[in-house]
């Protein structure tokens, strides 16, 4: 018996330790009846809202929405009662954009929030920015006074991160000056051979970086950078603390005198990381591409506009594009440094300028594949549809619309596959 009461003990801590939670019961739904979410200018979208509970439309729900264009809606309305659990919408913009219904349910003291945004003509949109007479130049010199100091890499081998196929290292390497590096981590398969490589530049944080090693096990060598000049295998409970002083809100810093303005080393050594990729002896000299997300979808069209070594980019969810379109009262991408900004300050609206993924966008004449979701609340795609109308090279556009600043499976599968077949991986 006592054997017996020990078993059932073990399998009941079995199960308790294979629970896992997963979404919510209460869920709220807002659906648009165009299936690709996109309508011309003048057209009305319409839109029915379910609150359901274990599957099942709620009576009685008690909502807040809110409507109009995206970061300017002008409908309002609070404490709703949906009788049957489900309500109707009707939205529409006579310009080029991107129309916003966001619900919030209150059910049993906590909020539940669904939203649905659909576009208009969005192949039609066109960003405000301004380009400066003196871009070229200005990132040209940058680069060049990057490239007078040596490289100098160091490389530390991560046993712990190695496979039987792939190397794994921490390295850092020079960038702007012999004292600023750049820290990475280095993946590179274990056979002899010359590799494509895949240069991975991060989102906006502090945080350490495991490395691509899945990437570099396909057959390609890898480097994914982080930007502080700061090594990237600490303890976390490190980054939260430079997080929360030395590097708390970095991308604020000096927009009005871009030649001190943070991202200016930042993508110096971006470029740098090309440069080091470029210097490796398992590379094939011929294949290189850049991708990342948010932040790095910004730092992607930087790297891919400023290094023509670059033979492919994949900016997701892209950051840091069309702010000054903010100042036409209209969704400016993050960090929306004129978002209800009456009187900005003019140096500040001139340095941005530097540093406008649109600018750069402008400038990519490799293949490139670009992805976002419509109800992203960080990066609105109206800045992320205006980067990929503006860029000439070729280009494939993936729209994953019900995402938000986040990526579904299939998303990431695609951006994938892509990556790997640009590599002739695939």
């Amino acid at each position: 018996m006592k054997k017996f009461a020990s078993l059932l003990v073990l399998l009941a801590l079995a199960i308790t330790a294979s629970a896992q939670i997963r979404g919510y019961n209460i869920v709220v739904s807002v659906t648009p009846d165009h299936q690709d979410w996109n309508y011309r200018t003048g057209e009305k979208a319409q839109f029915v809202v379910n609150v359901r509970k274990s599957g099942t439309l709620l009576p009685n729900a008690v909502v807040d929405f809110e409507a109009g264009p995206v970061m300017y809606p002008d409908t309002q309305k609070k404490n709703v009662t949906l009788k049957d659990g489900t309500m109707k919408w009707t939205g529409s913009l006579k310009q080029p954009g991107f129309y916003r219904l966001k619900v919030t349910a209150h059910v049993d003291g906590k909020d539940y929030v669904g939203l649905c945004t659909a576009a208009f003509s969005p192949e039609q949109l066109q960003p405000a920015t301004k380009c400066p007479a003196d871009f070229d130049a200005f990132w040209q010199r940058a680069l060049s006074e990057a490239r007078q100091n040596a490289l100098d890499p160091h490389l530390t081998l991560l046993p712990d991160r190695c496979t039987e196929k792939v190397n794994v290292y921490e390295v850092n390497f020079a960038n702007n000056r012999p004292a600023s590096r750049i820290y990475g981590i280095l993946c590179v398969p274990v056979a002899e051979g010359k590799y494509p490589a895949l240069l991975r530049v991060p989102g906006a944080g502090v945080r350490p970086y495991g490395g691509d090693v899945w990437t570099a096990s396909q057959g390609a060598i890898t480097l994914e950078i982080g930007i502080h000049g700061i090594p990237v295998t600490m303890p976390m409970s490190v980054y939260e603390n430079i997080r929360e002083a030395a590097l708390d809100g970095y991308w604020e810093s000096n927009l009005d005198q871009p030649e001190k303005n943070f991202y200016r080393r930042v993508v110096q050594g971006a470029v740098r990381a090309v440069d080091y990729i470029a210097s490796l002896p398992q590379w094939n000299g011929r294949d290189v591409g850049v991708t990342g997300s948010s932040q790095g979808g910004f730092l992607s069209l930087a790297v891919a506009a400023l290094d023509k070594r670059i033979t492919f980019v994949a900016p997701v969810h892209d950051a840091m594009c069309d702010y000054e379109i903010a100042l036409q009262q209209k969704a400016c991408g993050w960090p929306h440094y004129f978002y209800q900004v009456k009187n900005p300050d003019p140096k500040k609206v001139e340095g941005a300028r530097y540093y406008d993924g649109i600018n750069f966008a402008r400038r990519i004449t490799c293949p490139g594949w670009y992805s976002f979701g419509y109800n992203d609340e960080v990066v609105p795609p109206s800045s992320a549809y205006s980067v990929y109308n503006v860029v000439s090279a070729p280009k494939t556009l993936s729209l994953y619309q019900m995402t938000g600043h986040f990526w579904y499976q299939e998303q990431w599968d695609e951006w994938e596959n892509w990556l790997l077949q640009q590599m002739h991986l695939r």
